[in-house]
């Protein structure tokens, strides 16, 4: 399985270089967010529009797979890799939106982080609940 204690130690380093890369990208003064106050704006303009509707479909992407391991309450043929590091990914993608100040870039990478992050989450629940079955089964 994929959370044997073999494999914790890497993922675990895995999981902790974005949390560096946030810590060294603070310490830029050139990369902290400007004009924030354009994000609260009231109008819309066109390319907001296309931003919008170009996000809903690569942020609804990764919602299927997790709509299916809920109905099918099993982790079988799910792979939590890639939601961790399209989740992990997607955090940059908001601090980039908060950086240039587009709302598309952050609203739809908000909701997609949830997503991944809610479907690892899932998968976690799962293996585990496989794994006391089985146990107990035996």
């Amino acid at each position: 399985m994929y959370l044997s204690s073999a494999n914790s130690r890497p993922q675990k380093v895995l999981l902790s270089l974005p949390v560096l890369g946030f810590i060294t990208l603070g310490a830029c003064q050139d990369l902290t967010p400007h004009h924030l106050e354009l994000l609260a704006k009231p109008n819309t303009e066109l390319s907001e529009i296309v931003g919008f509707l170009a996000g809903l479909g690569t942020t609804f992407a990764a919602f299927p797979d997790l709509v299916v391991m809920l109905k099918r309450r099993s982790s079988l043929g799910m792979n939590p890799r890639m939601g961790t590091i399209m989740g992990v990914f997607q955090l940059l993608w908001i601090y980039y939106g908060v950086l240039i100040a587009s709302r598309p870039v952050i609203v739809w990478n908000v909701i997609a982080v949830c997503i991944n992050f809610l479907t690892v989450g899932a998968y976690t629940y799962f293996v585990r609940k496989e794994k006391e079955q089985g146990a107990s089964g035996a």
